[in-house]
């Protein structure tokens, strides 16, 4: 979520954070790809990106933004992983 209104209106730069297969928190979901339209997404679905971050809801927002990365179990245990690509 940080790093979507860190990229607002960033051309060219994608994010990755992922830290689980989606099975051992209280959502499906693995982790979140964000880009510098993903906090224009947000808002376009009703969500406030700010508000979502200090509220810890994520999930929500990045869903609605179509961000959000689910991959369904993997059992596997990788930790956190982040990616910062740059075109």
């Amino acid at each position: 979520m940080a790093a979507a209104l860190d990229l607002e209106g960033v051309a060219g730069a994608t994010v990755f954070a992922g830290g689980t297969d989606g099975t051992d928190g209280p959502t499906d979901a693995a982790g979140g790809v964000v880009d510098g339209d993903s906090a224009a997404r947000m808002r376009r679905a009703n969500f406030d990106p700010r508000a979502a971050l200090e509220a810890n809801d994520a999930n929500r927002a990045l869903s609605a933004a179509g961000d959000v990365v689910a991959t369904g179990p993997t059992c596997t245990n990788l930790l956190d992983l982040y990616l910062v690509l740059v075109r």
